[in-house]
């Protein structure tokens, strides 16, 4: 609770800041960022700078540092409405993580940073608890962070997290464009739902019908907060696993994030392929209908926002293809042929996509319909 001015003079609590409240929320949370440390990590929690010992990368002929970051967007504005605060980080550890292991990179550690106007120690924890349960769950070290105290520019029960992830791969199985050859199949990798892309639409969408999250939605089978609230899917150990499985020829993988399936599936072809990307070869999830037909959303900006039942690609050799497809089966993970690489023809229009992000790579060609429950 923030303490009232003493004697017409102004303090850091009268300012709206509770450093005490901080340090509560440090230890309601610091059993399970432990939880995630293994003998490579030094100093325990609370230090200044979390520590690393990087001799375990001398077992690598020539290690490669790999970095990401990334926040979740305005899904956290479910959680703060919900006023559910766990499963956030598993959000966050997915759109951080799962970036790394594209290149095959294995995560060694991350930071995470949660701003919020009110510290209420038990809602950061149960964030940062998330976190670190994802963190367990990927194999990657909690090895510090921040929760920072913004009165006056965000609301008191407003929040933002971010996280930043450090992994490692050995130069030679670096895996991306380079690998990637004419005749390669592609391998979808299905969503666990929305993720954590696309929630300034669906929201938007949302409000303009009027529903409310305890709205029971049949089609989803259980209430619309429960939906847009789902856990993003943790593809890391899957896919370590499957890049590391020499019957299956991995060459590339694609995080199916911002943008959709195809403008991210372009950034790891090489110029000059372009892939066959079959929209009739799974049935788009329930959720996607709704949106779509909730708010009259076309196609083509579905399509371009959410990614539609697809997480993750890999692209793998023509011989790869019953191994990968074996190797995910037994990771748990829903796999399929999405389609073929072949060389680019210069196909324009409406159905194909290129040059995404200011990556000058292949091209995709979305083909057919989708198919709808």
């Amino acid at each position: 609770m923030t303490a009232p001015q003493q004697d017409g003079h102004v303090t850091y609590a009268s300012a709206g800041v509770d450093t005490e409240a901080g340090d509560r929320a440090v230890e309601l949370m610091k059993d399970a960022v432990r939880a995630t440390h293994g003998p490579q990590v030094l100093g325990g929690v609370g230090g200044f700078a979390g520590l690393y010992d990087a001799s375990a990368l001398t077992r690598f002929r020539r290690p490669l540092l790999a970095t990401s970051t990334d926040g979740v967007g305005t899904k956290v504005a479910i959680a703060q409405a919900m006023d559910v605060h766990d499963t956030i980080g598993f959000d966050l550890v997915g759109m951080v993580v799962d970036d790394i292991v594209v290149v095959g990179a294995e995560p060694l550690f991350m930071t995470d940073y949660i701003a919020t106007g009110r510290v209420v120690p038990e809602r950061v924890a149960d964030i940062v608890r998330g976190i670190a349960a994802a963190c367990a769950e990927t194999g990657t070290a909690l090895v510090g962070g921040e929760t920072a105290e913004h009165p006056g520019l965000l609301a008191p029960d407003e929040y933002d997290v971010a996280g930043a992830a450090t992994g490692v791969v050995e130069a030679d199985a670096l895996l991306g464009p380079e690998r990637v050859r004419d005749g390669d199949v592609v391998i979808a990798m299905a969503s666990s739902g929305l993720h954590s892309n696309g929630y300034s639409l669906v929201r938007r969408v949302v409000a303009v019908a009027g529903w409310s999250l305890d709205r029971d939605v049949p089609e989803l089978g259980r209430t619309l907060g429960a939906e847009l609230l789902e856990p993003t899917r943790l593809y890391t150990r899957p896919c370590l696993t499957l890049a590391g499985d020499p019957g299956a020829h991995v060459h590339a993988f694609s995080h199916v994030t911002g943008g959709g399936l195809a403008a991210n599936l372009a950034r790891v072809l090489p110029a000059g392929l372009a892939a066959d990307v079959e929209r009739s070869s799974w049935q788009v999830p329930a959720v996607f209908e709704m949106v779509r037909s909730l708010g009259g959303v076309p196609w083509s900006d579905l399509e371009a926002t959410l990614n539609l039942g697809v997480g993750m690609v890999a692209v793998v050799a023509p011989d790869g293809v019953d191994a990968s497809l074996a190797s995910l089966a037994a990771s748990g993970v829903p796999a399929w042929v999405l389609g073929t690489v072949r060389p680019d023809d210069g196909a324009q229009g409406p159905d194909v996509v290129r040059g995404t992000k200011g990556v000058d790579g292949g091209a995709v060609h979305l083909r057919g319909s989708y198919r709808t429950a």
